[in-house]
């Protein structure tokens, strides 16, 4: 009894509002960052010229990552509060359909009518809203948006993929830039791939392998903009 009572169970669900943007804010900065400074690179200008680019590109993506999560997450808030309202309405005013509609919901899960029927009732005269919340609408406290929780976490991992790219830029000799930069944000692709299938639980060898083709193609499109951009400048 005491190893039951001991028991404790890890899931990775909870992580899964700040988790899904700092993965995405991550892989945009090493992404962008580094395709626009190989696309740049391309067309031979000089390296100030390169490096103006990845900063503005740091800069602009930031705010434009936090803007977007901000966005998107506040409209998915808004649409969980207006059916959360709505489905206080009526509990307010058909508690009886509300109260087989529960029931329902748990005989399509394998609940015989009666246990059903005795479980709807309990956990009515708990929280009605909150039972009905979570097992009509399928909202908890783990999938609840939260727009200020994405914005940020979406921002700050968007810099700090961002650096790495673009430090390289900066470091590494005009010549060898192209491949500099393109070996490190594959690299960090790489670990950031690893680093988010074991956060989530996923596995490492195919969240690896789909983030490094996105980047390996990202920058072999910009790549030959930039090197055709180039030529007929040139």
């Amino acid at each position: 009894m005491s190893r039951l009572h001991d028991h404790r169970e890890r899931h990775a669900t909870d992580r899964i509002g700040w988790l899904r943007a700092a993965v995405l804010g991550a892989n945009d900065g090493i992404v962008s960052t580094g395709s626009l400074i190989v696309g740049v690179a391309a067309s031979q200008p000089g390296q100030a010229a390169i490096l103006v680019a990845g900063v503005a590109s740091l800069f602009a993506g930031a705010m434009s990552m936090a803007a977007g999560e901000y966005v998107s997450v506040s409209s998915q808030s808004d649409t969980e509060r207006a059916d959360l309202a709505r489905e206080r309405i009526e509990l307010t005013e058909q508690p009886e359909s509300e109260r087989e509609e529960l029931i329902r919901i748990y005989e399509g899960r394998g609940v015989e009518r009666a246990t059903a029927e005795a479980v709807a009732d309990q956990m009515m005269a708990r929280d009605a809203l909150a039972t009905h919340a979570r097992d009509e609408l399928g909202l908890s406290h783990v999938s609840t948006a939260r727009p200020l929780q994405a914005a940020a976490a979406s921002a700050a991992t968007f810099v700090a993929g961002s650096a790495a790219p673009l430090l390289v830029a900066w470091l590494a000799p005009l010549s060898a830039l192209i491949p500099a930069v393109v070996v490190t944000s594959l690299l960090c692709l790489a670990i950031l791939g690893a680093l988010g299938a074991t956060a989530g639980g996923a596995a490492i060898g195919r969240s690896v392998v789909r983030v490094t083709f996105w980047g390996v193609a990202a920058m072999a499109v910009t790549f030959g903009i930039g090197r055709l951009f180039g030529a007929a400048v040139g």
